[in-house]
């Protein structure tokens, strides 16, 4: 598994993937029904490069055997508190496999050895299973669930928010 940073270059790669596993990433996430163009991901890609290279957010694109699978990204970062909110989807042929704690690993140790980020945060919805247990498989601890904090097909949903810190007394 290798992780590169994102760059419109993928686009395609990229737009290939999101259609492919729409239906069901729209189970758990809003943005794949706005995903209708190779253009969109182009736009996608160069708006998080900056964003990327800034030093505000994060993306990563993951590959298994030269073969993009999915993205781990840091949604958002906050460099004041030192504060970075994990977000991931991956292929569903590629689950199960052990790749997204793989992926979270390496961010997580990359940015807390550098002393970018000491707090990690992942938020799901309740109703994810997977993503919940990816965060607890993780080292991530449950601290408590914001009640219809995400718009989701239609509906508002609770969501459950998970903290790890790192480079300190837990």
């Amino acid at each position: 598994m290798t992780l590169h940073s994102i760059h419109e270059r993928f686009a395609d790669e990229i737009f290939a993937l999101v259609q492919k596993n729409k239906t069901w990433l729209q189970t758990a996430m809003d943005w794949p029904q706005y995903v209708l163009s190779v253009e969109d991901s182009r736009k996608m890609a160069q708006g998080n490069y900056i964003l990327h290279h800034r030093g505000y957010a994060k993306m990563f694109l993951i590959f298994q055997h030269q073969k993009m699978v999915g993205i781990i990204s840091f949604n958002q970062i906050e460099p004041t508190n030192k504060v970075a909110y994990i977000g991931y989807w991956l292929d569903k042929n590629a689950q199960g496999q052990g790749i997204i704690s793989r992926a979270i690993q390496a961010i997580v140790e990359k940015y807390a050895r550098e002393g970018v980020v000491r707090r990690f945060v992942i938020k799901c919805i309740v109703s994810n299973l997977a993503s919940n247990q990816v965060a607890l498989r993780n080292g991530f601890i449950l601290e408590g669930c914001l009640k219809q904090a995400e718009f989701l097909n239609g509906e508002f949903q609770d969501q459950n928010i998970y903290g790890r810190i790192v480079g300190s007394v837990e």
